[in-house]
């Protein structure tokens, strides 16, 4: 290639390495999607695009949806540096289910993954242990939910990506899901929410992605920063790494089991006050809650955070919202144990100004972006 390209910031021998990991992990999660009657086309398996098929008998309907990672991977690359340890595996875990944990809310099951990774140089890329536990993290993650990785995009953008200090190299993250809503009638949509629906919280497995640029701002002015200890005996660093968790296996079970949903919710952006996601006129009381992670009782108990900036920025360790009529919550409650989540029954929708009341701590929240 040009040595006058390479100069410019785009070297794709240090490109290949990654692409190549990638590609190899690609092929292996061809058959996932198969358990729900789609297939991948291989013989045009490539960057440029994925071609599928649904070749089962029921009516049904795609979905699709696009997220990013945001500033987790600064804490990975800072912790990679400080300890050598990548953590892109765990890295690979959260990209991905940015976009799956959305997908899953409309009822659709992800069948297809593409990813879409931009870095501050071509170096990024030539990093062999970053590169393998990437692609390893992908292929755990894709098997797990039942999806593909037939095709992707990787750049390096020298002159838009400037990670801060001190991180010395920075990526930016992204992927988009495929999900077949498989028969037409598991749509999800939302409009059913009303008065009377009971509000089931499931347990995070951590912060998630949502609060991260915060937890970096704060954390940073610690003496000992990431590797600060907390009392369970893991560092910030490692607490903030823990992947997101997924919650296709438990929404599949649910669906398969004919349960009435009327809504779903990932616990992300706005912490406990996007239960007041939906526009219409409704508060939504909550009674009782699940257990808080470490790292937010770290930075409630012994960092001071005001207990407000904590409930409109972490998922304070509800990672997924199910609302639905009174009468579902048993089976719900008993379907989510079966197949190993952890959910409670905390809150009810009331007719009302649009606001959380989150009775544990007496405090009330504003809807998402007030």
């Amino acid at each position: 290639m040009s040595d006058l390209y390479k100069k410019a910031g785009v070297d794709y021998t240090q490109l290949e390495p990654f692409k190549m990991a990638m590609i190899e992990t690609g092929k292996k999660t061809m058959t996932f999607p198969n358990k729900r009657e789609v297939y991948i086309n291989k013989d045009v398996m490539h960057s440029h695009g994925a071609v599928f098929e649904y070749r089962g008998k029921k009516d049904f309907m795609w979905c699709q949806t696009q997220e990013g990672l945001g500033n987790k991977n600064w804490v990975a690359e800072w912790m990679y540096q400080k300890t050598g340890k990548s953590y892109y595996d765990q890295i690979a875990i959260d990209l991905a289910l940015m976009s799956v944990n959305d997908c899953i809310a409309q009822g659709a099951m992800p069948v297809v993954i593409t990813d879409h990774i931009e870095a501050s140089s071509s170096a990024w890329f030539a990093d062999k242990k970053r590169s393998k536990d990437f692609a390893n993290g992908f292929l755990k993650i894709c098997e797990e939910v039942g999806m593909a990785l037939p095709a992707g995009e990787s750049a390096p953008l020298k002159y838009l990506i400037k990670p801060a200090e001190p991180v010395k190299e920075g990526s930016s993250l992204s992927t988009a899901v495929t999900g077949i809503i498989a028969p037409k009638n598991r749509l999800i949509t939302g409009q059913k929410l009303g008065p009377g629906d009971h509000i089931i919280a499931v347990t995070s497995s951590g912060i998630h992605s949502n609060g991260v640029s915060l937890v970096i701002q704060k954390t940073l002015e610690l003496p000992d920063q990431f590797l600060t200890k907390l009392p369970n005996g893991n560092t910030l660093g490692e607490e903030t790494l823990i992947p997101t968790k997924s919650y296709v296996a438990l929404i599949e079970k649910l669906l398969e089991n004919d349960v009435k949903i009327h809504s779903l919710l990932p616990g992300t952006g706005d912490g406990v006050g996007k239960i007041a996601f939906d526009k219409r006129e409704y508060q939504y009381r909550i009674h009782s809650w699940v257990d808080i992670p470490p790292l937010m009782q770290y930075f409630y108990k012994k960092l001071k955070m005001p207990l407000q900036d904590c409930l409109k920025t972490f998922n304070w360790g509800a990672g997924y919202y199910i609302f639905a009529p009174s009468g579902e919550i048993e089976k719900i409650l008993q379907l989510g144990k079966e197949v190993g989540y952890e959910l409670k029954d905390v809150g009810i929708v009331e007719k009302g100004k649009r606001q959380v009341i989150f009775e544990p701590e007496n405090i009330t929240l504003t809807p998402p972006g007030e």
